[in-house]
């Protein structure tokens, strides 16, 4: 089946029935040049141009279902990432978009039919109609799925692929089960804490903010590595460019490959959060060793404070004894005096 179109920019095929949901740059489909808006055009009594209509019809609606089956995986994936407290927002864009996609190429769809229908093409017009309110079912299922109004009819619709290939992908893309490896053990919650940090430098100069800023990036780059993990990579055309041309089992191919380097990012980052815990239990123990030499320093402080206190009673001691024997000594130098002059006067 020819699939020369590229797919949605949301849609990633999970491989791994452990391997957490991260967004990837995908494969956008673009809906100016899509073969879903093109308009099949066969003249009357050419039964070889008829056969080629039929055939691009056949090929526009088994496009439109693969890209049905793309847009479930990734509800699928976002439900997965909310049930594991991952940040899932960043895909909202890309499954809007597709499903614009996919609402464009079904009103071109039906257009088509209805102009086989006046052009008295009733086989062809008939392979469309027959497909096209299955088709418009998934559309408002999906779209329903999206933006929160979920029933058992539209989770049936999201949970059900059109093609039986990829039964094992939403089976893995329905997975709650936490990564395997290197986020094993890690509580529950603790790799969604994306902690933001805010620098304050005490110069409102620009040459010292960006020195500061380049200061940290140079730390952080000792701390993580050369091959740091990125939330939001930036997006490139790479993968627009590679998927051009390709059949459905190559697109497959694909994106197991794109899921596995993304296992290799996920591999990356839990590395970078083991060495953070590491680095974490290495303050812990320098404050605990902190907190040792303050309970030291505090002893030290009390017997000094002790010491003090008792001197400072000795001294008042002291001062009591010397203003107790200062009166004694005036008596008794009074009571000299006295005998002294009872005896000249005698």
């Amino acid at each position: 089946m020819n699939t020369s179109q590229n797919l949605p920019e949301s849609a990633t095929i999970p491989v791994h029935p452990g391997t957490t949901f991260a967004p990837s740059s995908s494969l956008p489909i673009e809906s100016s040049t899509c073969e879903l808006c093109l308009p099949l055009q066969a003249p009357a009594g050419n039964q070889t141009l008829a056969r080629d209509k039929k055939t691009k019809n056949m090929s526009t609606l088994n496009q439109l279902y693969l890209l049905a089956d793309h847009v479930k995986l990734s509800l699928l994936e976002r439900q997965r990432a909310l049930s594991l407290n991952l940040d899932a927002d960043t895909q909202d864009g890309h499954i809007s978009r597709s499903l614009d996609q996919f609402k464009d190429g079904l009103e071109a769809l039906d257009a088509e039919a209805k102009r086989l229908q006046g052009a008295g093409d009733e086989s062809a017009a008939l392979n469309i109609t027959d497909s096209l309110p299955a088709l418009q079912k998934q559309f408002s299922d999906l779209t329903s799925q999206f933006h929160g109004f979920s029933n058992p009819s539209t989770s049936s619709t999201t949970t059900s692929p059109n093609d039986p290939s990829l039964a094992a992908d939403f089976d893995a893309a329905q997975s709650t089960k936490p990564l395997k490896g290197s986020l094993r053990g890690l509580p529950g919650g603790a790799a969604a804490n994306n902690s933001k940090t805010v620098r304050f430098t005490d110069s409102p100069g620009a040459a010292a903010a960006a020195a500061a800023a380049a200061e940290e990036d140079a730390a952080a780059a000792v701390l993580f590595g050369p091959g740091r993990y990125r939330d939001d990579p930036a997006d490139t055309a790479g993968y627009r460019d590679q998927a051009e041309g390709m059949d459905n089992q190559q697109i497959h191919a694909y994106h197991s490959q794109i899921m596995r380097d993304q296992d290799d990012h996920l591999d990356r980052l839990g590395e970078s959060i083991g060495r953070q815990r590491e680095l974490s239990m290495q303050i812990g123990d320098e404050l605990d060793s902190h907190v040792a030499m303050l309970d030291e320093v505090d002893e030290v402080v009390d017997r000094h404070q002790g010491r003090l206190d008792r001197a400072r009673r000795s001294l008042g001691k002291v001062a009591r004894d010397a203003g107790e024997n200062k009166q004694m000594m005036t008596i008794i130098v009074l009571i000299i005096i006295l005998v002294l002059l009872i005896a000249i006067l005698k």
